[in-house]
């Protein structure tokens, strides 16, 4: 089946007793075994089955089944992703399932401002280090490389900086030196990217953006492609897993260690509304982008635009990668700026249809000034390095219909043009 199919059918066949063909929802918290000696099977790993929605929820496995098949994640007798609670629950699995304290993570610079955070500030407290780097082009970024590297971290397009970095470089790079490489690819999803296929090990996704597609739920998971070889690998652990486990090394120890412990479990309810974002995550995403596309190439050609950056425009730098890898599809995020940081509060303030909002990956389009707001904590100079300026606006843009995003952005324009006209008459 190709992705759109997947999406709506994998991981799940119609209820052998009922003939639903909706996942149901299994809310419970714990599951009953006849005999003492079933239960303690499970517990020893000698027989499948759930003993604790923690561990393993059958709404949360369908998801699981889904999301592995979407991204191409490992085949075998159990699935090749989890299911977390949030992306940010997901990212700090697999960070806490591959580093020990001083072990250092070689990431992209421009991403997620929790990322940051959870990097410098949290895993920082452990005794691991980050540095950054720009990864747009994998030779220099590669420099970055060294003894103590053992987590190579990309976004598919940088949240905030709007960069699409050289996966297919850093990905052999990566390979060269035996570290894996983690890509989040919350923002072009499956049908857009595949990640595992430009050579991703470990893909990570906030299922709470545009596999939810509704803002209804908070969600992340990780899926482990097959790429990396755990028994040959930098970590002792895992090759010794390895033994028995094979490709499945990584999962399991997320499985049956790290994701039990950190005990950062969707709720059911949650992966219910997942499963449902999922069915029609494809089409979605193609109004999406192509509203992404319409709205940034008119702010581009807009007198009181300053500047669009979007991969998919036909000016960007990346829009031959975009053309390549993502089908011609960026997805729905771009930043813009209409000169100042007054006009931009000005703008936010007169917006009638767009959301003043923090998400991304919302059907509604959401409008949001990230100096104020999710990069508020750091300096002017740690914003800047990351590529957020006190001009910019970062829009994720939504399903409604293109003449209404479109009229609305205008019409904000002028006001924040007129309100900017009117302070400085008045100095």
């Amino acid at each position: 089946m190709k992705a759109r199919t997947r999406a709506i059918h994998g991981g799940y066949s119609d209820d052998p007793v009922t003939g639903a063909t909706a996942v149901p929802i299994y809310q419970t918290s714990a599951y009953a075994y006849g005999t003492a000696e079933e239960l303690a099977d499970v517990f020893a790993g000698r027989a499948p089955g759930d003993v604790y929605t923690r561990i393993s929820n059958p709404t949360t496995q369908a998801l699981e089944k889904r999301l592995a098949g979407l991204e191409e994640g490992l085949k075998g007798p159990v699935t090749g992703c989890i299911a977390f609670s949030s992306g940010m629950a997901a990212i700090t699995a697999i960070m806490m399932g591959l580093l020990r304290s001083g072990d250092e993570i070689l990431s992209a610079n421009g991403i997620f401002g929790g990322t940051i955070s959870l990097f410098s500030n949290t895993l920082g407290r452990f005794g691991v280090t980050t540095t950054y780097g720009n990864a747009d082009k994998a030779d220099s970024f590669e420099k970055g490389i060294n003894e103590r590297t053992k987590v190579i971290f990309l976004e598919s397009i940088g949240n905030p900086r709007m960069n699409v970095p050289d996966i297919e470089g850093i990905a052999e790079a990566a390979r060269a030196h035996k570290i894996p490489l983690v890509v989040d690819n919350t923002l072009t999803p499956p049908p857009i990217l595949q990640a595992g296929l430009l050579g991703a090990d470990l893909v990570v996704f906030s299922t709470s953006k545009y596999v939810n597609g509704h803002g209804t739920a908070i969600g992340g998971a990780l899926v482990d492609t097959g790429n990396y070889d755990w028994g040959s690998g930098l970590f002792p652990d895992l090759r010794q897993a390895a033994l028995r486990l094979g490709a499945f090394a990584f999962l399991g120890l997320q499985r049956k260690v790290i994701h039990r412990d950190l005990g950062g479990c969707p709720a059911p309810m949650n992966s219910f509304l997942m499963l449902q974002g999922l069915e029609t995550l494809g089409p979605r995403m193609e109004l999406h982008s192509d509203n992404a596309l319409r709205l940034a190439s008119a702010l581009s050609a807009h007198p009181g635009v300053s500047w669009v950056n979007y991969p998919g425009l036909a000016s960007s730098p990346y829009h031959d990668r975009v053309q390549r890898w993502f089908g011609g599809s960026a997805g729905g995020v771009f930043t813009f700026s209409l000169g100042t940081r007054q006009r931009a509060m000005a703008f936010v303030n007169a917006l009638l249809l767009a959301k003043n909002m923090t998400n991304i990956g919302d059907a509604k389009t959401l409008v949001l000034h990230p100096a104020t707001t999710i990069y508020q904590e750091y300096t002017e100079e740690e914003r800047n390095a990351v590529g957020v300026h006190d001009d910019m606006l970062r829009v994720s843009v939504g399903i409604e219909d293109a003449d209404d995003i479109l009229d609305d952005f205008i019409q904000a324009i002028a006001a924040a043009t007129a309100a900017g006209a009117a302070l400085k008459e008045a100095k």
